[in-house]
């Protein structure tokens, strides 16, 4: 009788953990579904909304014309034509794509420092891009990039302050959590001031500005003949290859010990995982400067939403970021049109609010 009630109990506790997955990935697809349509409505606003009053009709047709290959049917348009599918079109699949790239990176993160508050800057990243940016602009840095000498120079910073962070963690001893993150916000502060002194070592007010207005994040770069197609693809990459890693991350999220039982080398994996997180960032903030906060609220929206497994919080955090920040574009190119707001002023002004509510209703844990 004893054994046979333990069988029961096994098999209702196999059940409802059974049912309890199921309930999880409905919810799950439901809520990807959701936000996929939310997303394409989303790029539609963010192609007709601008300066330039062009309808949704019209933007629909210029886009069928060069997705048909036959171009604008009449010179009219020409005008249209080139702000629709050479300015607009591009300007929206890179918000979405840097958008869900930091998202991701706010992920991975968090999950490699265990700490909630973690997000791209944490590791020093967007200041190394930054203090390339700075050297490309005001100094000629990068100058074999070529017309990419500003995302050339930005990337390689982004690398080298990756490499360093490493190196820092690294050289301590056994490369952890806690030794990743005080490396990181030790370099970053050190990379920050570096930008500063190239700003203020400069004669050039202009380039000063340019600098400054990057440093705050800005899509005006896109086009079809920039390294958009490479966000794109490094962007779905880390994604597919992170939905594959999805119970080796809720096992590092757990603790060092719980990744060891499951046969995961924590140092490796978390290496593993700054590299990916640092080429997904580096190649982010060359192409759209420093944007903040979302790869720091858009996890904790998305956990709120589907729980912590890391399958069901990626591709529903990737979807959010991709909203928030073409939204928060939108909101940067036509509050003050013609005028242009840095696109990081937007970010903040929204995250701040979210992540003070995200606060409140959070339970204390010390």
């Amino acid at each position: 009788m004893i054994s046979m009630a333990g069988a029961v109990s096994t098999l209702s506790a196999g059940g409802s953990d059974v049912l309890g997955y199921s309930a999880r990935r409905r919810r799950t697809l439901s809520w990807c579904a959701v936000l996929v349509i939310i997303l394409l409505l989303t790029l539609g606003a963010g192609i007709v909304a601008g300066p330039v009053d062009i309808s949704i009709v019209d933007s629909i047709r210029i886009i069928a014309q060069h997705l048909s290959g036959s171009g604008a049917s009449a010179p009219v348009q020409a005008s249209q034509d080139a702000i629709v599918w050479d300015i607009r079109v591009p300007r929206v699949l890179l918000g979405a794509a840097v958008g869900a790239g930091l998202a991701l990176a706010g992920v991975i993160l968090q999950a490699i420092v265990r700490n909630m508050l973690a997000d791209p800057y944490v590791l020093g990243v967007n200041s190394g891009a930054s203090v390339g940016a700075a050297a490309a602009v005001l100094f000629g840095a990068g100058a074999g990039f070529g017309d990419y000498a500003l995302q050339g120079s930005a990337f390689l910073g982004a690398l080298a302050a990756s490499l360093l962070v490493f190196f820092i963690a690294r050289g301590a001893g056994r490369l952890t959590s806690t030794r990743l993150l005080m490396a990181g916000v030790a370099v970053g502060y050190a990379l920050s001031a570096a930008t500063s002194f190239l700003i203020f070592a400069s004669d050039s007010a202009e380039g000063a500005r340019s600098v400054m207005f990057w440093l705050l994040g800005s899509l005006g770069l896109a086009s079809w003949n920039g390294p958009l197609a490479v966000i794109i693809i490094v962007v779905s990459s880390v994604a597919a290859v992170l939905l594959v890693w999805g119970r080796r991350l809720d096992a590092l999220t757990a603790g060092d010990e719980t990744a060891l039982t499951l046969g995961i080398n924590p140092e490796r994996f978390r290496l593993i995982l700054l590299i990916s997180s640092c080429l997904l960032v580096g190649v982010i903030v060359a192409m759209a400067g420093s944007i903040g906060f979302i790869g720091l609220v858009v996890p904790h929206l998305a956990r709120r939403m589907v729980g912590g497994t890391h399958r069901a919080v990626l591709p529903v955090a990737a979807l959010l970021g991709s909203i928030l920040l073409v939204w928060a574009d939108i909101l940067a190119r036509t509050l003050l049109a013609p005028q242009e707001i840095p696109i990081g002023i937007i970010t903040a002004l929204v995250g701040a609010p979210f992540l003070l509510i995200l606060v409140r209703r959070m339970r204390a844990t010390i």
